[in-house]
């Protein structure tokens, strides 16, 4: 942990508006972001920008072998630390932007659940758009997406407009109790039905 924890500190360092944070999220964090992953049958679960794996590990043990798993990091080094730790995901470096191309060249048609770890509050209003347009045409109609905000950046413009965002994008989007034990603290929102 300590040498993913100094790897991910590094690629912040490097380039803070592509990784977002300056430490990995916790277990308490990534099991609240991964609530809608199915116990039963085969779903296909998207998750994007993976980082260095917490939320992985979460959605690998709790899909325990079924469905398919595809995390999609735009960092090279980061995704090659995750494809070591975590064999059973398929591991994609793309631009979460081309979700649904990345979705239909592996003949899978949309994601039952999308997970996200991406820093929206550090996107441009136009990658906010982008990347979240990608995320409703790849959800299935009664799909579940769920990402996560800092409790610090909450009043922020970027956060208030990805909020804003995420209710046209949404039919039903619910924020979830705040994780102290992360560091920054975090909360979860929890969407489902995209408007299409």
């Amino acid at each position: 942990m300590a040498n993913e924890s100094a790897i991910f500190f590094n690629q912040f360092l490097r380039a803070p508006a592509v990784t977002g944070a300056i430490a990995p999220s916790s277990r308490r964090l990534s099991s609240a972001v991964c609530v809608p992953v199915p116990e039963r049958g085969d779903p296909v679960v998207v998750e994007l920008g993976p980082g260095t794996g917490p939320f992985t590990g979460e959605i690998q043990r709790r899909l325990g072998g079924r469905g398919r798993h595809l995390a999609v990091e735009i960092n090279p080094q980061l995704a090659g630390v995750l494809a070591a730790a975590h064999p059973g995901a398929e591991i994609v470096v793309d631009t979460a932007a081309r979700l649904p191309e990345l979705l239909a060249e592996r003949g899978l048609p949309e994601a039952d659940v999308i997970v996200s770890g991406l820093p929206w509050a550090a996107f441009s209003y136009g990658r906010q758009s982008e990347v979240l347009r990608a995320v409703v045409r790849a959800l299935a109609p009664g799909g579940a997406f769920t990402t996560f905000s800092y409790v610090h950046a909450r009043a922020l413009p970027p956060a208030l407009r990805f909020r804003r965002r995420l209710s046209e994008s949404f039919e039903e989007v619910v924020p979830g109790r705040t994780v102290w034990r992360n560091l920054p603290p975090a909360f979860v929102y929890h969407a489902r039905r995209p408007r299409r």
